[in-house]
């Protein structure tokens, strides 16, 4: 079999990135104490997986999730993939296609946003391979709809439902805003307009009733679970998010001045970044693979089963265009971007994964649930899920452990199966096409 190890353009800019990337590949972990050690097991496998030819993506996809406003570790993985190399000028945003550029798919799993070193940095660059024409697809994240979430809550009247959705984004957004105010307010009259801290304060936090009414608003659309989280993780934000914004030398002044700035670019049709939530997509079918951040439930098995996808899709927009944030953030299209299959999640039960096999789904691939040796496979409330999450962003990486950015990506193709490319495991993990076809087929 010929390496599924992407080649790198040898040139002295790519030194740092070939570095760490792994030379050799193994199959796929399979040792008695690995949490993979079932996945290629015929017993273990669900039925329904057996029964349906598994279908491979027609293009070649390569899937990075997570990037977490890391632009350094997004195109170092692009660069790893194969699928891009720099120019000779070797700075962010100097990249073009490679040939298996031009003939693969780049998923981008989810969550381009918080955490750092550069969310605006990390916008550029996924704008970058628009520009490239490159054939991109964009997956929702919980921190990306975070934010969208808390910009529209404020430019909609308050409701029980909406108001803690702003400083429900938390101190993880704190350095978006930190970016877009010094990089497009500090030197303006940005305070001309901006009302005193009291009144921003205000408008910015959910008021002293939405404790006691939350519980009975929310009840029907949350597990008692869900209710109980929420309320805690907000009396938890409440009291904290001011300190975080005062640490990053924000006043609420700021704040809110920020987030009106925040609209302008998000929100409105001229807006520079208008194009991230628009292109932004809920889930991505190809083959028997379907490409999401988080998970599914019940509820989203059965639409994929009698409306399919590109129906999900359309869902996800026309719901997002609603003025009830509340009923959307809190249902399955949205447990979709969100879920770690918890109690407080909406449920997934056999049920629902009979659904989605039905529906040609064999194997889900996400981000969400980070990683720090690589992928994993695992079989998940009897579906297979690739866990595709590697720690790229420096942030994440420094307060787990690990040194730099992260590189790495997930590829998937006929040719070479499914390969995981990662800088934190010292090989490729490759279970090849055969493997699965001989198991699953």
């Amino acid at each position: 079999m010929q390496s599924p190890i992407p080649t790198v353009t040898d040139r002295p800019h790519h030194a740092d990135i070939i570095a760490r990337l792994p030379s050799e590949w193994t199959a796929w972990p399979r040792d008695d104490g690995s949490v993979n050690s079932h996945v290629l097991e015929p017993n273990k496998t669900p039925s329904l997986f057996k029964k349906n030819k598994l279908r491979w993506p027609k293009r070649s996809v390569v899937f990075i999730s997570d990037p977490h406003a890391d632009a350094h570790a997004f195109e170092a993985s692009l660069i790893a993939a194969g699928v891009a190399e720099r120019k000779k000028k070797a700075g962010l945003g100097q990249l073009t296609l490679t040939k298996k550029g031009k003939q693969s798919e780049i998923i981008v799993g989810g969550d381009c946003l918080d955490k750092g070193p550069s969310n605006l940095e990390l916008l550029r660059s996924v704008k970058q391979l628009y520009k490239l024409k490159a054939r991109v697809t964009l997956l929702a994240g919980n921190h990306d709809l975070r934010l969208l979430m808390g910009l529209l809550a404020l430019a909609r009247k308050k409701d029980v439902g909406n108001q803690h959705f702003f400083v429900r984004m938390g101190k993880k957004v704190v350095p978006l805003f930190r970016e877009v105010f010094d990089e497009y307010l500090a030197d303006t009259h940005w305070d001309k307009k901006i009302p005193d801290e009291d009144t921003c304060r205000e408008l910015l936090f959910p008021g002293d009733e939405w404790f006691k009414e939350f519980p009975f608003h929310a009840a029907g659309f949350l597990t008692a679970e869900g209710i109980d989280r929420e309320v805690r993780k907000m009396e938890s934000k409440n009291h904290s998010f001011e300190k975080h914004c005062l640490a990053a030398g924000l006043s609420l002044r700021k704040v809110y001045a920020t987030s009106l700035k925040c609209q302008a670019l998000f929100l409105h049709k001229k807006g520079e970044f208008n194009w991230f939530f628009r292109k932004m997509e809920l889930v991505a079918k190809r083959g028997s693979f379907l490409f999401l951040h988080a998970g599914l439930d019940d509820s989203m098995g059965q639409m994929l089963l009698k409306s399919g996808t590109k129906y999900a899709n359309k869902a996800f927009h026309r719901n997002l265009k609603r003025r009830d944030l509340f009923s959307f953030y809190y249902s399955s299209i949205a447990n979709t971007f969100r879920t770690k299959y918890r109690d407080a999640d909406l449920p997934l039960t056999k049920r629902g994964v009979e659904a989605i096999h039905k529906a040609g789904i064999h194997v889900v691939v996400q981000g969400h649930i980070n990683r720090q040796q690589g992928q994993r496979i695992t079989i998940k409330k009897g579906l297979v899920h690739v866990e595709a999450d590697i720690t790229l962003d420096a942030h994440s990486r420094k307060a787990e452990g690990l040194s730099g950015f992260g590189i790495g990506a997930t590829l998937i193709g006929k040719d070479a199966g499914i390969v995981g490319l990662s800088c934190d495991y010292p090989t490729a993990k490759v279970i090849t096409a055969q493997d699965l076809q001989g198991i699953y087929g």
